[in-house]
């Protein structure tokens, strides 16, 4: 298993990887640094943990974005119907947890004398 020193920041993080993995964490970590160049260009003084939060961040609203490019047309909105369909059933099966709720509510105090 090999080990490659990357600097992120300023900082140097040992990270393994399989053998002959080396040079693609280090192009890895150049992407990530690019990022964190970018955070820092737009004038933030942050702390390491937000300034890598925010260049995580970045890689992901890219990686959304290209997501997002590749989906086949209509995809998008079938997704977003399908998500719109979770929520509505969501909604409904708690609506109908809170009637069961109630219905054995109103059995209780049927049954007593």
């Amino acid at each position: 298993m090999g080990q490659v020193a990357v600097r992120l920041n300023g900082f140097v993080y040992t990270v393994g990887c399989r053998d002959g993995e080396e040079s693609h964490l280090q192009a890895m970590a150049q992407q990530v640094q690019r990022r964190i160049d970018r955070v820092r260009a737009l004038g933030s003084q942050s702390t390491e943990g937000r300034t890598l939060a925010l260049a995580a961040l970045l890689m992901a609203d890219e990686l959304h974005d290209l997501a997002a490019e590749r989906m086949p047309s209509g995809a998008a909105e079938t997704l977003a119907q399908a998500e719109q369909a979770v929520r509505e059933n969501t909604r409904r099966q708690e609506q109908l947890l809170h009637l069961a709720e109630r219905a054995e509510g109103i059995a209780a105090e049927l049954e007593q004398p």
